[in-house]
């Protein structure tokens, strides 16, 4: 990694280096106009190419507020800084240089490509803010787990991914492990992902993956509540500095304390649910797994019967066609010839019946396994879909309201209280909209959830019965063609036997 600078006397950047390097690549007529100003400003500046320049340390990028793309490839950095104030930073290429770890760059959230290739990173971290992130290369480093890579999966959008030439990348199964993690990912290693590497790696890792989304999920639900009482408690500290509702808070001390039991015993219930419908899953999908594995066994033991029949079959037949060459009378021979033909026609109807059976047996097991994940599925959407209290919580936070409304209209009539909490509180119909409005967005979003997490189990089914069907038909199409082209080579085999014997009556005559 970047050993062709061994011998090269490194470069600190400074802003003649830059000024340089914006001349050179600024189009000649944009040139001309700006030569008479000093030329081009730096906040003007959109792209600019620092590669090849021995360059030791980031730095005098702090005027480059207007760049969009900054190309440091192949130098001799050691260190992730001095970026901090490119907000409008899209692309990013460090590639080639002696960087060992990520860092400095929570500012850019706006980088969509971010290249850090062939240096001597061996953590991925510190990426938390690049949500916008699609195109990640960290080729050639020493990255040794892959566990460590599941870190990206806070990355939503990223499309393309390059980890060749790490450690991780000899691993077995490397392939299918990032494909089951990463679902949208829609590259490798400068590779595109097809619909058969996915569908392989969903299935090996679905119990893995099926896990890890509830554990994301519990612990996005903790740091969404966290933030909205955060954001709670920010306001009240906002509303008590100002001194505006002083007087309501001791009011309606009841109605809070009321409120924050509620909420703590609704937390409670919440995480409870949480960790029952984790556990009831992860069953259903051991379940589910156990149910599969059956089928599989059965379907494997039906299809190795069929083998021994047929095997059997064809050595019966093979050594009736080994008599018919050891007789020597031209008569017997013929009436043989004959009879031979005939098994022949038999044979394939013998092995087309026990195909046939195969078929049926295998599709009605298949039909019976369908039945009973399709009836574990549902069984499991049922339990998701009524999992939940929240009317009853809704309507006890709407008592509440209104008790509160009515102590505020009886005792808050007091001259200290500012006109526009009076006005608030005195208004029972925006107040009780107010709760119904937050009560539907909070169940749209658990519907939202509840419908992604349903659709995913629903798919895994569907996904399940054509593979095994697609393979089963496979399988089928395999064999009929090989009945065919055994029997085509026995009729082959007796015509040239006949021609033969032709030939050999022939002789002697």
């Amino acid at each position: 990694m970047s050993g062709h600078f061994e011998d090269s006397e490194p470069v600190l950047m400074n802003d003649e280096i830059l000024r340089k390097a914006i001349d050179e690549q600024t189009s000649q007529d944009q040139t001309e106009r700006t030569a008479k100003a000093g030329g081009l400003p730096f906040n003007e500046v959109y792209k600019i190419r620092l590669e090849y320049k021995n360059i030791l340390m980031i730095s005098h990028l702090k005027d480059l507020t207007s760049l969009t793309r900054l190309d440091l490839n192949n130098n001799m950095i050691e260190r992730i800084e001095g970026v901090d104030h490119l907000r409008n930073l899209t692309w990013l290429n460090l590639s080639f240089n002696r960087i060992k770890k990520i860092e400095g760059l929570d500012s850019l959230t706006k980088l969509e490509l971010l290249n850090l290739t062939d240096n001597k990173i061996s953590a991925i971290e510190n990426m938390d803010s690049l949500q916008k992130l699609t195109n990640f290369g960290i080729a050639n480093n020493l990255i040794p787990q892959l566990e460590n890579v599941i870190y990206l999966r806070k990355l939503k959008n990223l499309l393309t991914l390059n980890l060749y030439g790490n450690p991780i990348s000899e691993e077995k199964d490397y392939t299918l492990f990032i494909a089951a993690h990463f679902p949208h990912l829609m590259h490798l290693d400068y590779r595109l992902l097809d619909d058969t590497t996915k569908n392989e790696a969903s299935m090996k890792y679905h119990c893995v993956i099926e896990e890890m989304r509830l554990e994301e999920q519990q612990k996005q639900q903790k740091e969404d509540a966290e933030k909205s009482l955060e954001a709670e408690l920010q306001l009240h500290k906002v509303i008590q500095k100002s001194g505006l509702i002083m007087q309501f808070v001791l009011l309606t001390y009841d109605f809070a304390k009321i409120s924050l039991d509620l909420t703590l015993t609704f937390e409670e219930q919440m995480v409870e649910l949480c960790m029952q419908l984790f556990q009831t899953g992860l069953a259903e999908h051991q379940q589910r797994e156990a149910e599969v594995n059956l089928f599989l066994s059965a379907q494997t033991q039906a299809v190795t019967e069929y083998q021994q029949k047929a095997s059997q079959t064809l050595m019966e037949f093979e050594s009736k066609h080994k008599k018919l060459q050891q007789v020597s009378d031209p008569d017997s021979l013929q009436i043989k010839i004959s009879c031979h033909s005939d098994e022949i026609n038999q044979l394939c109807n013998t092995l087309m019946s026990m195909e046939f059976q195969l078929v049926s047996q295998l599709e009605e097991t298949i039909k019976k396994l369908e039945i009973s994940i399709s009836e574990m599925v549902g069984n499991f959407t049922e339990f998701v879909q009524g999992i939940y209290p929240f009317d009853n919580y809704y309507r006890k936070v709407k008592d509440i309201a209104a008790e509160t409304l009515k102590k505020v209209a009886t005792e808050g009539q007091h001259e200290n209280i500012p006109k526009e909490v009076r006005r608030l509180f005195t208004d029972k119909d925006a107040v009780m909209d107010a709760l119904a409005t937050a009560h539907d967005n909070h169940l749209q979003k658990i519907n939202d959830r509840e419908t992604q997490l349903v659709t995913r189990v629903d798919a895994w089914r569907v996904g399940l019965i054509k593979e095994i069907q697609d393979k089963e038909l496979q399988r089928n199409r395999t064999c009929v063609l090989d009945i065919h082209k055994y029997t085509d080579y026995s009729q082959d085999q007796l015509e040239e036997f006949l021609l033969k014997d032709y030939r050999h009556e022939v002789c002697l005559r």
